[in-house]
């Protein structure tokens, strides 16, 4: 994946606040198995973690810091992109907003951009007080993306994938998959309590594959909103596949065979590897929004 070197970047999209602290905080999971399980349900799935129980209470006081906004600094072109795993995570972020917002007006609807927040440890949301542990999510109440950059080595370490760049910008393309669905109103079609290999939650996941799919048909041909020409000029067929890697990585029955030793399809919320990479990749090879229905 290869960002226009000389193209700007839009850091008021991200929210930098790592090494905040939070004044009398406290953590939402434990670590070890118990850690690691909440991750698996937190992991891209689309709602915040007081709905998945994971919030230890109301939420916290907002984060101060010193050393906020590193990304307001340090990324200020595609270069950067190129050569910073934060600055390159901006990139993603500019690239998928600017090819929604594109979409959502070729349809005659207007895009709500969506803001991510780069934490470390915790993080106060709109639907609860959160750990890393809870991994990538996105917050329907703020509309927001919270990333703890840490993830990405406990996706290669722990969940087997092959990792690079582009399975980063899947994982954040999957989040705004779920910012698409708040929009249009799917999203809430997980939230009925209820799991298993045929339920809405595997469904909004799926979904939300597929259009980090459509969004990676599209990114080196939709123009970003600050720059009016693609952020991105090159995505190989390795990038692709590096996509798909991590999309089977966090399949349910990968996740579940590592940790308890047997699969239960009853129990899933994400779907199976093969469907994860099945609709991401039909995503990508239709490029159309619309070719997504996974609940049909």
């Amino acid at each position: 994946m290869q960002f226009d070197d000389n193209a700007d970047l839009d850091t008021s999209q991200v929210k930098d606040v790592r090494g905040s602290r939070i004044p009398g905080g406290r953590a939402t999971v434990g670590g070890g198995l118990v850690g690691i399980i909440a991750l698996v349900m937190g992991l891209l799935f689309g709602v915040g973690p007081e709905q998945l129980g994971l919030s230890s209470g109301d939420p916290e006081p907002s984060a101060t810091s010193s050393s906020m906004a590193q990304v307001q600094q340090a990324c200020r072109t595609g270069r950067d992109a190129n050569t910073r795993e934060d600055c390159r995570l901006v990139g993603v972020v500019n690239s998928a907003q600017g090819f929604w917002r594109q979409e959502f007006a070729r349809r005659g609807g207007r895009y709500a951009p969506a803001s991510t927040v780069f934490f470390t440890g915790r993080v106060n949301t709109a639907c609860g007080a959160a750990t890393k542990e809870v991994g990538p999510f996105y917050c329907p109440a703020d509309r927001q993306v919270y990333l703890d950059l840490g993830f990405f080595e406990e996706l290669r370490t722990t969940f087997g994938a092959a990792g690079g760049p582009f399975a980063q910008a899947y994982v954040v393309a999957h989040e705004y998959g779920h910012h698409v669905q708040n929009l249009i109103g799917t999203l809430q079609r997980a939230q009925d309590g209820r799991a298993g290999a045929t339920s809405n939650a595997v469904r909004v996941e799926l979904q939300a594959d597929c259009y980090a799919g459509v969004w990676a048909r599209n990114a080196t041909t939709s123009p970003a909103a600050s720059t009016g020409r693609p952020l991105i000029t090159s995505l190989t067929d390795d990038d692709i596949r590096d996509g798909l890697d991590a999309a089977a990585a966090v399949g349910d029955d990968r996740i579940q065979e590592k940790l308890q030793g047997r699969v239960t399809p009853e129990t899933w919320t994400h779907g199976s590897a093969e469907q994860r990479q099945q609709w991401f990749f039909q995503g990508y090879r239709t490029g159309d929004m619309a070719q997504c229905n996974t609940f049909r």
